[in-house]
């Protein structure tokens, strides 16, 4: 069963008709996390506002639990919960002022729906009197999220949640996640962090407005094409300028402390890059085989 159906989804903004969404379409079955995956100005939050009825797209359908985005919208936003990238709860109002103001919104209380944010909430509850606006990062995360919750909804859609948030909390938010899907809730997040990427069951990745791939995150890196290889020196900018001088090799870029050094299936070889590289001066050559990552994917597809 489908909980969320985007086809052919476009918008536009402004006069000169800046793309922000190109022809995207989707699925997301019940009980999935769902992720769009692509850097800032992918079009990723543009997708999210059209999903949650606070934008019209320019053309294309969607539908959400079964509803049509522009003929259901009100039955929607009570179907949904909805945590934007920005936090926007009431930075004046306690955790627990923000947390009955939301339940009462949406005609319930904390009490009736404590069981779905029990987990969430006992992190939080000792700060209950403190002003949302003076908690941690990871806090105000976690608040975000209880708010988004309160009302027990059938769709969750989580814009860019661990953005500027530590990594402990980035690894304790992806744990919640998954014990809420345990629940049934259906759950789409975006994110331009690459390595939350395998933490979802599907994934699309986003450039520009349009969508590169879709599929679960292991079958995106099993179909990558080519081998790929991990090479470090002391000069990596000099390493990385005689890479690219090699029109035999197929890419290298930057990545951590290594260049990546992608060939293709036959042809040049590992230890003709390596003799290249010493013809051309590079020096103290670390080489090995490295494993492919969905960051690795996604440059590969950006130039195909």
């Amino acid at each position: 069963m489908e909980s969320v159906n985007a086809e052919s989804l476009r918008k536009t903004y402004g006069r000169e008709k800046l793309l922000a969404v190109d022809d995207v379409s989707f699925s997301v079955s019940k009980g999935e996390i769902f992720g769009l995956i692509g850097p800032d100005g992918a079009g990723k939050t543009s997708v999210f506002r059209i999903l949650t009825t606070l934008l019209l797209p320019d053309s294309g359908t969607a539908t959400v639990d079964g509803l049509d985005i522009i003929k259901d919208y009100e039955r929607i936003r009570k179907r949904i919960g909805y945590m934007p990238g920005r936090f926007s709860l009431y930075t004046d109002l306690s955790v627990e002022e923000n947390l009955d103001f939301f339940a009462t919104v949406f005609g319930t209380t904390v009490e009736e729906n404590y069981d779905l944010i029990r987990d969430i909430y006992i992190q939080i509850e000792p700060f209950k009197k403190r002003r949302a606006g003076k908690l941690s990062g990871g806090m105000k995360q976690k608040l975000a999220l209880c708010c988004a919750l309160i009302h027990k909804p059938e769709v969750l859609f989580l814009d860019e949640p661990t953005t500027g948030v530590d990594p402990v909390s980035r690894k304790e938010f992806w744990e919640m996640l998954k014990r809420l899907k345990m629940q049934g809730i259906t759950i789409l997040v975006s994110t331009p962090y690459m390595d939350e990427a395998t933490l979802c069951d599907r994934i699309a990745l986003m450039q520009r407005g349009h969508i590169l791939s879709i599929d679960t995150p292991q079958r995106i890196i099993n179909a990558f094409p080519d081998h790929l290889f991990a090479v470090k020196t002391g000069d990596m900018y000099g390493l990385l300028r005689a890479l690219q001088s090699n029109k035999n090799i197929t890419d290298s870029y930057a990545f951590g402390e290594y260049a990546h050094v992608v060939l293709p299936p036959s042809g040049i070889s590992p230890e003709d890059v390596q003799a290249y590289l010493q013809q051309q001066g590079v020096a103290g050559i670390e080489w090995r085989k490295a494993d492919v990552t969905i960051e690795d994917c996604f440059i590969k597809l950006l130039k195909v």
